[in-house]
Formats: structure tokens, C-alpha cells, sequence
């Protein structure tokens, strides 16, 4: 019986092995073959189709998922708001009701080490900082100017695109902020919901109140160092440094008569525009001036609400209390820059000035003879023309 010896395929695969090595490769020959064209059959293109649509439909209902999980979370969020118990207003965090307590509280952690002011809020400090820097970090494309506060530098491009956005429906008068809109209906409603918990005074704005409340706490943290007079707003500061320095930046521009302030060019306007939006509700006489109705209105309430403290006098117009009060102090804060002259009231030094400018503004229309002093000119026409 003839016995077959078996290789095992390892024995065989060391063979193959041993004759690559050993016997001169063929050369390779490759086929070309023209490739089949890609057929897919109906039914497996209508597979391909409906699947394509499961996956539609599948991306449309997890996006629908997306947008329910999306309300739900609000609803979630809007059911944990955490509300002031103070005042009942609602905050969507801890945080944010914790920050917003300090109003109530009266907490500001946040110090100036300049000079000591305090903030609720850190970012607030850090504007606050940029007084004792220079630093103004938001400028016009403009025009080159440069601010302390994006928001300044956004009221301040409306300028340039002569933009006013908001309008009162009483009077139609415009305005570049919906705040100053808000500020301007107090003219039409007299609402006065800011009170003093001091003294009981009533104001429009927080802001007015913010600054008479300095009044009680004697905040006076802004000093002149030509003076040394104190103010309770850098605002006030820098409008009386004017004073020293001459500067009237403030141009009319029917007169071109110039000012120190925005605010009094704004008020010598009215003079050309003969404006008075300001009424007053008990004799109809009407005011270009705010100011001018409030102290008007006293006539009418008799209120005295400046009392001097050395002798229990009382006014009705703090700029008259002022004034009386240099009786007691002797005080002349106004000099002549001519003859050294002192003076306890501004108009008396303006008068004054008009002996060495030579200027007589007060003219007489039946004579044309003209006076420094409007008293002068009275005199004139009682004694003269009323005859």
C-alpha cells in the first residue's frame, strides 16, 4: 500500500515562500477593463428613497423635541425666578435679586481707592475709575471725539445722523432716548414720584433726588483748585471752572451770543423762539422755564421753603437765601478784574463792569437816549416821557 505523504498547508505556504525568493518574477500584467456602469434597480432605489424620507421626517422630529426641551427649560427658569420681597420685582437668578437688594440695603462694596466713592456693582467702579484716568476708550468715527461710556458715544453719534427716534404725543417735541421722552411727559403729568425720606421733597427725576439728598449728607467730593469752592457732580465742577477760565463754548445761533452752559443757551433760545411750554394751572401765565413756574407757583401757595439759619428768615427761591445769607457772612465772592472791586451778587458785579466797558444795553424807544442800568432807564421814562 503506497503511502501518500500530506503537506500541511504551512509546509506548502514555506514552499511558495521559498520559490518567490528564488525564481524571476513574471512581469505584472494588468487588465483594462472597461467599468461596469453603477445600475441601481428600482426597487432598491425606492429603498434608498424611503429611507432618505425616514431620515426627514427622523432630523424634523428631533428638531421638534429641540424646540419642545427649549420651552419647558423656560417655563422651568420662569417658575425659578426669584422676586425682591421688597419691592415684588422678579430676577431670573440669585445673583442678579442679591445685586439688586444693595438698593434697598443701601450696600455698596465695591470702593474707590482714589477717592473713596462706593458702587453697588463692580462695573460701575470700573467706569467710575476712568474719572481718575482720562481714560475714554469709545470714540466717534466722526469726529475724533472720545468717551468715558459706550452709551455716551451712542447718544453722541445721533448728531451726526440728526436721528430722533422718539416723539411726545402731547406736544410733539422729539428726542434721541426713550429716557429723555420719559423725562419730558413729567412736563404734561407733573408726576412727581421720587420723594426724599429726609425732608419729604418730591422730584420727577431719581437723578434730582440723588442730587439733593448730597444736600443732607454734605457730599461734596469735587473741589476747584483755583477756589477751592466744592461741588457735589464733576458735572457742577467743570461748569464753574468755566468761570476762571472764560470759556463759552455754547454758541446762539441767532444772536451768537455765547454761554458756559448747554443749558443756558437752550434757555436764552426760548427768547427767540418766544417758547413758553410751561403753564401754570392757577392764573394761565406761561413760563419758558421749569424753574420759572415752580417759583411762579409759590405766589399762588405762598411756600417759603429756604429758611436762614441765623435769623429764621425764609424764602421762597434758594438763590435768595443765598444771598441773604452773605449779610450775615459779610461773604463778596465777586471781583472786579478792573479795580479790585468786591461784590456779594453776580448782577451787581456785571453792572458794575459796565462803568469801565462803557456798555449801555438799555435804550430808551421815545429818545433813544441809552443806560447801563435798567433802573436808570425807568427813572428816565417816569420822569420825562410820563409827564
Amino acid at each position: 500500500m503506497e503511502f501518500v505523504k500530506e503537506e500541511s498547508e504551512e509546509d506548502i505556504s514555506e514552499l511558495e515562500t521559498w520559490r518567490i525568493k528564488h525564481e524571476e518574477p513574471e512581469p505584472l500584467r494588468i487588465k483594462h477593463e472597461e467599468p461596469e456602469p453603477l445600475i441601481i434597480k428600482q426597487e432598491e432605489q425606492g429603498e434608498f428613497n424611503e429611507g432618505k424620507e425616514e431620515n426627514v421626517e427622523l432630523s424634523e422630529f428631533e428638531e421638534s423635541c429641540s424646540q419642545t426641551k427649549q420651552k419647558d427649560l423656560k417655563k422651568r427658569r420662569t417658575k425659578k425666578s426669584f422676586t425682591c420681597t421688597q419691592c415684588g420685582k422678579s430676577f431670573t437668578s440669585k445673583y442678579r435679586l442679591n445685586v439688586h437688594m444693595r438698593v434697598h440695603t443701601g450696600e455698596k462694596p465695591h470702593t474707590c481707592d482714589q477717592c473713596g466713592k462706593s458702587f453697588t456693582i463692580k462695573g460701575h467702579l470700573n467706569r467710575h475709575m476712568r474719572v481718575h484716568t482720562g481714560e475714554k476708550p469709545f470714540t466717534c468715527d466722526q469726529c475724533g471725539k472720545s468717551f468715558t461710556q459706550s452709551a455716551h458715544l451712542k447718544d453722541h453719534m445721533n448728531i451726526h445722523t440728526g436721528e430722533k427716534w422718539h416723539t411726545c404725543d402731547q406736544c410733539d417735541k422729539t428726542f434721541l432716548r426713550a429716557s429723555d421722552l420719559m423725562k419730558h411727559m413729567i412736563v404734561h403729568t407733573k408726576e412727581k414720584p421720587h420723594s426724599c425720606y429726609l425732608c419729604g421733597k418730591n422730584y420727577s427725576c431719581l437723578q434730582s433726588l440723588k442730587e439733593h439728598q448730597k444736600i443732607h449728607t454734605a457730599v461734596r467730593e469735587h473741589v476747584c483748585f483755583v477756589c477751592e469752592k466744592t461741588f457735589t457732580l464733576a458735572k457742577y465742577l467743570k461748569q464753574h471752572e468755566r468761570i476762571h477760565c472764560g470759556e463759552t463754548p455754547y454758541e446762539c445761533s441767532h444772536c451768537d451770543k455765547r454761554f458756559s452752559q448747554a443749558a443756558l443757551l437752550k434757555r436764552h433760545e426760548k427768547i427767540h423762539t418766544g417758547e413758553k411750554p410751561y403753564k401754570c394751572s392757577h392764573c394761565d401765565q406761561r413760563f419758558s422755564q421749569s424753574g420759572n413756574l415752580k417759583r411762579h407757583e409759590r405766589i399762588h401757595s405762598g411756600e417759603k421753603p429756604y429758611k436762614c439759619s441765623h435769623c429764621d428768615k425764609r424764602f421762597c427761591q434758594s438763590g435768595d437765601l443765598k444771598t441773604h445769607k452773605r449779610i450775615h457772612s459779610a461773604e463778596k465772592p465777586y471781583k472786579c478784574s478792573h479795580c479790585d472791586k468786591r461784590y456779594s451778587q453776580s448782577g451787581d458785579l456785571k453792572t458794575h463792569k459796565r462803568i469801565h466797558s462803557g456798555e449801555k444795553p438799555y435804550h430808551c424807544t421815545a429818545c433813544g437816549n441809552r443806560y447801563n442800568q435798567s433802573s436808570a432807564l425807568h427813572s428816565h421814562i417816569k420822569n420825562i416821557h410820563s409827564k
